[in-house]
């Protein structure tokens, strides 16, 4: 219980302070009076694709930090991320899967809340709070159909551990990987205790960087796909 109180006061205390070091950075230099350069796309019209620069050969903007803190905020509150909080406590109620809040529609509004506050948590920490800090960029740059399939596929799984910094290199993603283990370090706080446990923790921890990474295949691989729907409407 002691090393649960401890977690969850660290995660709730160290957003202040990291905010606090990241006020005092500049933003990239070149770019305070620029539009912000969040993409509005959407996958199939639906799915959100803001955090994607699709065009490969566009040169490279990195994002102010209140670029960071807005896309933060956009991909939380977007009604996808509602829908996709909903369905998957409606599965994991089916299934009564972890957190193991039981039956009922009590349960479920618990299940829908933690699944919501989990995409929100590890948003605001990778996102906004630790991309600022760090001087990161949180947004998935595009390969592009200049490589093998192979390559692209490697790239895309490669971009959980690797990102782009603000001055254009790639670099060690801190943000991704600290930021996601902080949001599920603060799940404990509301997560029943049945499923708060070091084994638990292991497996959301896995669960999230899976996602993370097969996650960026999609975004990489639309263009192609929605050229190839494009030619196949006109024939």
């Amino acid at each position: 219980m002691r090393a649960r109180k401890t977690s969850v006061l660290l995660c709730l205390v160290a957003p202040l302070v990291l905010t606090a070091q990241a006020a005092d950075s500049p933003d990239p230099v070149g770019v305070v009076n620029t539009p912000s350069p969040i993409s509005d796309d959407r996958i199939l019209g639906v799915i959100p694709n803001f955090q994607t620069v699709s065009d490969p050969a566009k040169p490279y903007v990195p994002l102010r930090m209140r670029d960071k803190w807005m896309l933060f905020w956009k991909e939380t509150v977007d009604p996808y991320t509602f829908g996709a909080s909903a369905a998957g406590a409606g599965i994991a109620q089916w299934h009564n899967d972890d957190p193991k809040y039981g039956d009922g529609f009590k349960a479920y509004m618990q299940r829908f809340g933690a699944a919501q506050a989990d995409v929100a948590s590890q948003n605001f920490f990778s996102d906004a709070v630790l991309a600022s800090l760090f001087r990161e960029d949180p947004r998935y740059f595009r390969r592009g159909p200049g490589h093998t399939v192979m390559n692209r596929v490697t790239y895309a799984l490669s971009r959980v551990v690797i990102t782009r910094r603000d001055s254009g290199r790639d670099a060690f993603n801190f943000s991704n990987l600290v930021g996601t283990c902080m949001g599920i370090a603060l799940s404990n706080a509301y997560y029943p205790p049945k499923s708060v446990n070091t084994g638990e923790m292991e497996s959301r921890l896995i669960t999230s960087f899976a996602a993370g990474a097969m996650g960026n295949l999609l975004p990489e691989f639309w263009p192609d796909i929605r050229s190839k729907l494009a030619r196949y409407r006109r024939h």
